[in-house]
């Protein structure tokens, strides 16, 4: 039986005191139905506290075309959600995502993240500003080395963009913990303005070192895969959200992960 199932209230309440990270930046609601905010440390920015992880929708676009995509971007932005994470695709489906992105709607009201997944300097190069290009940002929101890849060839790249304004931040993604030893030694060595990793009411390795870390050196956290991708759902199938859910407004399992 996975661990959530026999979490009680008080053992789902003080892994998040113990925490601290959750709850280290004040939400900010501007509006009843309006997405909670946090700040981005050290720039005092704001981002909604959700956004879309865009792989799924992405690659759905060949078979079903780029409306349902703008669709599920014009609900996030309904509720003044704006981050939207993507990763380089084949440059058949990342045009069609381009157009996408530069809708009039989105254009200028989207903090889009991008990441670099190449090997090698050039490439690496090569890759970013083809995504420029298909987004027509000029000014990409957040650039990132996915999965750490080469990241002592890419990271002077991505230091080099932001200096010259072609990122605003720039920073490092890890979905595996085999690699969170290297990215905490990374973390406390350079200065990224975020880092993405994996987090869930299933998965939460992170909050052991990573995001004490991330809290101490003030770096910004994405949070990667709440839902593991559809798996979770396949957890809870068939069990009952336990009865104390409802006292922090929770009714669904979706909102006890997002929660989490």
């Amino acid at each position: 039986m996975p661990e959530l199932f026999g979490t009680t209230r008080r053992e789902f309440l003080a892994r998040l005191s113990s925490l601290g990270v959750a709850w280290a930046v004040p939400f900010d609601v501007q509006a009843r139905d309006k997405l909670p905010q946090r700040q981005i440390p050290g720039s005092g920015e704001s981002l909604p506290i959700i956004g879309l992880g865009s792989t799924k929708p992405v690659r759905q676009i060949p078979t079903a075309g780029t409306e349902p995509l703008a669709n599920v971007i014009r609900m996030l932005r309904s509720y003044g959600g704006s981050v939207v994470d993507t990763s380089p695709r084949a440059i058949e489906i990342d045009t069609e995502f381009g157009r996408v992105l530069q809708i009039p709607e989105f254009h200028e009201s989207l903090f889009v993240a991008a990441k670099v997944t190449a090997t090698g300097k050039d490439e690496g190069i090569a890759q970013f500003r083809q995504t420029q290009r298909l987004f027509g940002r000029p000014t990409v929101d957040l650039v990132q080395i996915s999965s750490l890849t080469d990241l002592s060839t890419h990271w002077p790249s991505l230091q080099s963009w932001k200096d010259e304004s072609a990122a605003r931040y720039i920073g490092v993604t890890v979905s595996h913990e085999r690699l969170y030893e290297q990215l905490e030694s990374f973390m406390r060595h350079e200065s990224p303005d975020f880092i993405q990793v994996n987090y869930s009411v299933v998965e939460h390795s992170a909050e052991d070192r990573l995001l004490p870390l991330a809290k101490e050196k003030g770096i910004a956290v994405l949070v990667n895969g709440p839902f593991m991708n559809g798996e979770y759902f396949d957890l809870i199938k068939g069990h009952k959200l336990p009865d104390w859910a409802r006292e922090f407004d929770c009714g669904s399992w979706a909102q006890f992960s997002l929660k989490y």
